[in-house]
């Protein structure tokens, strides 16, 4: 299994290419109009992927702790819920029970980054948050926190659901309903 640091590694030197290309050929600085947003159901833009994975690189071996909040030590709903607001600026609520019960719910073959995943473990329910390409981060009981495989055989069994957050896509632009805030759904129980 590839580390999200090695796979890290691996795609820096691209993105740097990248950037440098898209620098030198749109100018740097100028006041050139900037690319429109996507269509609805296109692509989410690149630079909200960069902006997942280098919030999830700085995570990358926080040990997890039940009830944790900080680097010390951190559950799954708390580095759920710190990620919202380092990366878009949303507040979510707390707990996996909460969470799960926000937004608006996506098929999984649909995902985009940002979108929580939500899994049913033995006795207790795990949320990561969707980067791309069957990739997502989350505070593991047994790893911290850590970027794991949603084809990996264990998470395919335990899956559960996925909710997007409105105003975590760019422009808004998704299957969710048009409100920037997050909704809850209902106020039963997710299980």
């Amino acid at each position: 299994m590839i580390t999200f640091r090695a796979a890290w590694r691996r795609l820096w030197l691209p993105l740097l290419i990248a950037g440098t290309v898209a620098l030198v050929a749109g100018g740097c600085g100028s006041s050139a109009p900037t690319t429109p947003p996507p269509a609805s159901g296109s692509a989410p833009s690149s630079d909200l992927l960069e902006r997942w994975t280098a919030e999830a690189a700085r995570w990358e071996g926080v040990p997890h702790q039940w009830g944790g909040t900080t680097r010390r030590g951190i559950d799954c709903s708390a580095f759920v819920q710190t990620l919202y607001r380092d990366v878009v600026d949303v507040r979510l609520p707390r707990t996996t029970r909460a969470q799960v019960r926000t937004g608006a719910r996506v098929r999984l073959r649909d995902l985009r980054p940002g979108d929580l995943v939500f899994f049913r473990l033995d006795k207790s329910r795990h949320v990561g948050v969707y980067l791309d390409n069957g990739r997502f981060v989350h505070a593991s009981s047994s790893q911290g926190v850590a970027v794991s495989n949603l084809h990996a055989s264990y998470w395919t069994e335990r899956y559960w659901t996925a909710r997007r957050i409105p105003s975590a896509q760019p422009n808004n632009v998704d299957s969710a309903p048009s409100s920037n805030a997050p909704r809850s759904a209902s106020p039963r129980s997710g299980w």
